[in-house]
């Protein structure tokens, strides 16, 4: 065989021994935080929603409901996978612990975190979310990635919508992103 194939084949194989290992894993008890935790966790996502996103303490204020996910690692080597843990507030309190899972395939390779903010501007959405045992984003309801502008101002015409999202990476806001296809379901804490 030519030097150049066994390259080729090392790396498959090296990419489905690092894929294998990463699947076999139970992710759930590796992040796996305590109520506390994840409180603490979420009170400091909205704190920087709300220093960067101009009206957004107003917009979280007048949701039905608000589901923050303070820490989502998305890692991947041609297959790639993300998880995070949240919690949903109604009325500034904190109804319920959920997770936040999605597998992609494609061109990817490396590890990115990020926080996602999804906020529920209708009774009835937020009902269908609380009443499903596994809802997904984009089969369940859509969710409207709000785009942010200069000096912080809120696309309002994806505020009709109802339910809305906003995604942050560790620069701020991130634009051209979707939330469809992440599974959110319920945790026992």
């Amino acid at each position: 065989m030519k030097m150049g194939m066994l390259k080729k084949i090392s790396s498959i194989l090296l990419s489905f021994s690092i894929i294998s290992v990463l699947t076999s894993m139970d992710v759930k008890s590796v992040w796996a935080g305590s109520s506390s935790e994840i409180e603490a966790s979420v009170d400091s996502t909205l704190e920087r929603f709300y220093d960067e996103v101009k009206g957004g303490k107003k917009l979280v204020k007048d949701a039905k409901g608000v589901l923050v996910f303070p820490s989502v690692l998305k890692a991947g080597i041609g297959i790639g996978g993300e998880y995070g843990e949240g919690a949903l507030r109604i009325k500034g309190k904190t109804a319920d612990y959920y997770s936040t899972a999605a597998a992609s395939i494609g061109f990817q390779l490396g590890a990115q975190k990020k926080s996602i903010i999804v906020i529920f501007l209708q009774n009835d959405a937020l009902e269908k979310f609380r009443g499903s045992s596994g809802w997904k984003a984009g089969v369940d309801a859509s969710i409207a990635v709000v785009t942010v502008g200069a000096g912080g101002e809120i696309d309002t015409a994806k505020l009709k919508e109802p339910i809305v999202g906003f995604v942050f990476g560790q620069a701020g806001l991130m634009y051209n992103l979707t939330l469809e296809g992440a599974k959110f379901t319920k945790l026992n804490k």
